[in-house]
C-alpha cells in the first residue's frame, strides 16, 4: 500500500492506474491534506457477457461474391440520391 497526495495523483494517474491494474501495487490510498480521502484498487478481471460470434449460423444462404456485387449498382444509386428503375 502507497500513499500519494492528490497534486501527485492528478499529474501520475495514468502510471497509478496502470500499477494498480497490472499488479504492480496492490493498492493505492489518495489523500488531501495528508489524510486518507480515496483508494485506488483494481476492479478485477471483467465478466465474459456470454454472447457468441456465429449465433446466426446457418441461418442464411450463404452468398457468392457474385451475388454480392451484383447490387453495387442499386446501392451506388442510393447514395447518389437517384432513383434505379
Amino acid at each position: 500500500m502507497s500513499t500519494i497526495n492528490m497534486l501527485d495523483a492528478k499529474t501520475h494517474l495514468s502510471k497509478l492506474v496502470g500499477d494498480v491494474e497490472s499488479g504492480a501495487v496492490k493498492e493505492v490510498i489518495i489523500a488531501r491534506n495528508g489524510k486518507p480521502a480515496a483508494k485506488l484498487v483494481p476492479i478485477g478481471k471483467a465478466r465474459s457477457s456470454g454472447k457468441r460470434l456465429g449465433l446466426l449460423k446457418g441461418r442464411f444462404k450463404a452468398m457468392t461474391l457474385e451475388d454480392f456485387n451484383a447490387s453495387d449498382e442499386a446501392v451506388a444509386a442510393l447514395f447518389s440520391g437517384q432513383e434505379r428503375g
